[in-house]
């Protein structure tokens, strides 16, 4: 398979958030931080943070409060090392039984060795019935 680092085309850039989607799905933190560089900047809604560790940490916490968490990610554009994502996942939040589709966008920044070092993500949540659910 093809290295998937900057400058992106099409295709790599497809590649890129396809693989950020497999990760993802996996709900497995450490997998998921290995594709951030070890100081990558995050803006997660309202929290911002940084680094491997916090990105775990961070991950963990969600994916204990957001129970058969299933993510859909589609690219929006792209240049030489930027990817923008839209994306759509739905979950359970075990504790009141309410499920929610999130609607957001991310933006990304890489560096030369095709790791994130910059992630800003917005997103709403919108409560939604389990018979309402599309993933």
């Amino acid at each position: 398979m093809k290295k998937l680092i900057p400058p992106f085309n099409r295709e790599t850039a497809k590649a890129k958030v396809q693989a950020a989607e497999d990760a993802w799905n996996s709900k497995d933190p450490y997998r998921v931080s290995l594709a951030y560089s070890k100081n990558s900047k995050w803006r997660n809604r309202n929290l911002f943070f940084q680094g491997r560790d916090a990105i775990q940490q961070f991950l963990s916490r969600k994916w204990k409060k957001e129970s058969y968490y299933k993510l859909k990610k589609h690219l929006w554009c792209f240049s030489e090392n930027r990817i923008s994502v839209r994306f759509e996942y739905e979950w359970l939040n075990e504790k009141t039984q309410q499920w929610y589709r999130t609607h957001g966008n991310e933006h990304w920044e890489f560096d030369d060795d095709g790791l994130m070092r910059i992630r800003d993500m917005s997103a709403n949540d919108i409560e939604i019935q389990e018979n309402d659910r599309k993933l």
